[in-house]
């Protein structure tokens, strides 16, 4: 069963405790800080519930419980130590429609109180739906020791800056950014705040009012937490995403749910989409005054088609920025335990795709022998078929032995690595896309380091 997690207005309304023990208390105590209007029916209570009793905080009835006490009230906590009478509360409760909780009995609770976490106007409410109170006690521990002490004062800021930003500014992309880009500044009350005098400057109201901004955002090799914190924050507030094949689900559930998300990757060759209508859909969106991610896998500048995307955008006059993500080759090096550069191996790195345009010519075989082998190469998108890349290789020069390696979806649950050399290249076994080959002497001396390390922690153990 999944809860629905909100935020209950309770000021003014009414509400009823039954019970006047230590866990009534803890109840109480949560309840008035809502405005909440609260009568306790118990015959006896705990002396610090006499004393909100007598300050008026609130009302306490003493006698036991009676049906007719539910009339008129918004929400009821149950804490007696009668499991009887709590199961009574609910059940009478249940039938009127009022909102009810039989405490430390989830089967007879329409909601549950959460452990919370306060810096003034911000609450972090963890429910674990009645299976562990203490899991949910010690998740807020943790999580209130990494908040900034001083978060709700700059939160009190943020909210009155926020509303003289509307008060300012008219509706439209531009002021939605700028709500945005406040939400990660320092604020201070002060007049001569910089965020505060940004916030209050003029707008571009013409770009404002005609355009959106389209982002040509980096997703990395695929794991969320290898996103940069600009490519969160613009994948999370989009109004629009298109998105590769290659970006996983993982990635996308970080949307907001009225983000509308689309699918433009090609695929193997496969052209479900060109590239000039995916074009045409970033300046339509852009157009519609929204904020339009193009999330690429890896880095939008390699291999991602972003130059034709950038023309068509600034032929149309459409506000673009690019924000550069993690190359799915460093995740794939990682992956090997592989430096792409070694003083000893490798001085340089080549970058390319074993996917050419017709139009390209094939890269000319005539370089000296050591600047051949001198460079590691990283060939993103190898294919499944690999013995004509071995004979073109073998044919510019390199030997039989230069170490190659196959990594599938690096930095991802399913990464997979597959160690070979240039003379086994075709008979490798094909790798589930998205696969990389790195090649160079750089992987075998990256491989050495490895098993050494491996041994000696072998060794010590």
């Amino acid at each position: 069963m999944s809860l629905l997690p909100i935020f209950l207005k309770l000021d003014g309304r009414r509400g009823l405790v039954v019970g006047g023990g230590a866990v009534a208390l803890e109840k109480i105590t949560s309840l008035l800080k809502t405005g909440l209007w609260l009568r306790v029916v118990a015959p006896n209570v705990t002396s610090e519930i006499r004393q909100f009793a007598s300050e008026g905080k609130l009302k306490w009835i003493q006698r036991p419980f009676e049906i007719g006490d539910l009339d008129g009230n918004f929400v009821v906590v149950a804490a007696t130590d009668s499991e009887e009478v709590n199961a009574q509360v609910y059940k009478e409760a249940f039938e009127r429609g009022i909102l009810a909780n039989s405490v430390d009995d989830p089967p007879h609770c329409d909601f549950y109180f959460g452990s919370v976490i306060s810096r003034g106007a911000l609450q972090i409410a963890i429910s674990t739906a009645g299976e562990s109170p203490a899991v949910a006690q010690r998740l807020r521990r943790e999580i209130d020791e990494q908040l900034p002490k001083d978060l709700g004062p700059w939160l009190d800021n943020l909210g009155q800056l926020r509303r003289e930003v509307l008060d300012t500014h008219p509706r439209g992309e531009a002021r939605r950014l700028l709500l945005h880009e406040l939400a990660h500044r320092p604020l201070c009350d002060s007049a001569t705040c910089p965020s505060r005098q940004m916030a209050l400057a003029p707008l571009n109201q013409q770009t404002c009012e005609e355009h959106g901004k389209v982002y040509l955002v980096g997703a990395g090799p695929g794991d969320p937490d290898l996103l940069t914190v600009k490519a969160l924050r613009l994948v999370q507030s989009a109004d629009v995403i298109l998105h590769d094949d290659l970006v996983p689900q993982t990635i996308l559930a970080l949307a907001q749910p009225t983000a509308k998300i689309l699918n433009v990757g090609k695929r193997c060759g496969a052209k479900s989409i060109t590239q000039d209508q995916i074009n045409d859909l970033l300046i339509e969106h852009a157009r519609a005054q929204q904020s339009v991610v193009r999330l690429k896998s890896g880095d939008p500048l390699i291999f991602g088609r972003a130059a034709e995307e950038i023309a068509a955008l600034a032929d149309a006059s459409i506000p673009f920025e690019v924000v550069p993500g993690i190359s799915a080759a460093f995740a794939a090096a990682a992956a090997v335990g592989c430096s792409l550069t070694s003083r000893n191996a490798a001085s340089n790195v080549i970058f390319s795709t074993n996917h050419r345009a017709q139009s390209q010519p094939e890269s000319p075989a005539s370089q000296r022998q050591s600047e051949i082998e001198d460079a590691t190469r990283v060939i993103y998108m190898p294919g499944r078929d690999l013995r004509a890349l071995k004979q073109q290789w073998l044919d510019e020069g390199l030997p039989g032995g230069f170490p190659c390696a196959l990594i599938s979806h690096a930095a991802q649950p399913g990464q997979q690595v597959q160690l070979t050399t240039l003379a086994n290249l075709g008979d490798a076994a094909p790798m589930v896309a998205p696969s990389l080959l790195i090649a160079g002497w750089a992987v075998s001396e990256s491989v050495t380091q490895s098993g050494k390390a491996e041994a000696a922690a072998l060794s010590a153990g």
